[in-house]
């Protein structure tokens, strides 16, 4: 007892012990949940992302390499042409409705007009890789 009164500040940190010990437990226990949520979120980011890639190389490596020059996918192309389905008239009916309003000398945006420009050169691509792909195939062109 005489060595407890002179060491006051021991006898209250003996009795916070069983409390630090719990919270230590639900910190250690909440960072395992955690952990855990993330490492499963990984795996699905991963699942996605694989399958992302195979559909990609479905589509075809020229596809692929076409969105990268320019810069657009096939489908904001065609979103940006209002063009639901990839026929050369209706490209080039929209294209030059689009091009003709957003023109600068008539109070259009070049910004905008630029954006029209290079969404037909990607449809145009993607048309172009559509009749390569059906000359190989032995088939006629899509339309």
């Amino acid at each position: 007892l005489a060595t407890l009164q002179s060491f006051p500040g021991l006898l209250t940190r003996c009795l916070l012990c069983p409390q630090a010990k719990y919270l230590a437990q639900i910190i250690v226990m909440g960072v395992q949940v955690v952990g855990r949520a993330f490492a499963r979120a990984l795996r699905q980011e991963f699942a996605a992302s694989r399958a992302a890639a195979d559909a990609r190389g479905r589509a075809g490596h020229q596809s692929a390499a076409a969105s990268n020059l320019s810069g657009l996918s096939l489908q904001e192309a065609q979103q940006i042409l209002n063009v639901s389905k990839l026929s050369p008239e209706e490209v080039q009916k929209n294209y030059e409705h689009l091009f003709k309003v957003n023109d600068k000398s008539v109070g259009g945006s070049f910004y905008l007009q630029s954006k029209v420009v290079r969404a037909k050169e990607r449809l145009d691509e993607e048309l172009r890789i559509q009749a390569q792909e059906d000359r190989e195939k032995g088939r006629t062109p899509k339309t």
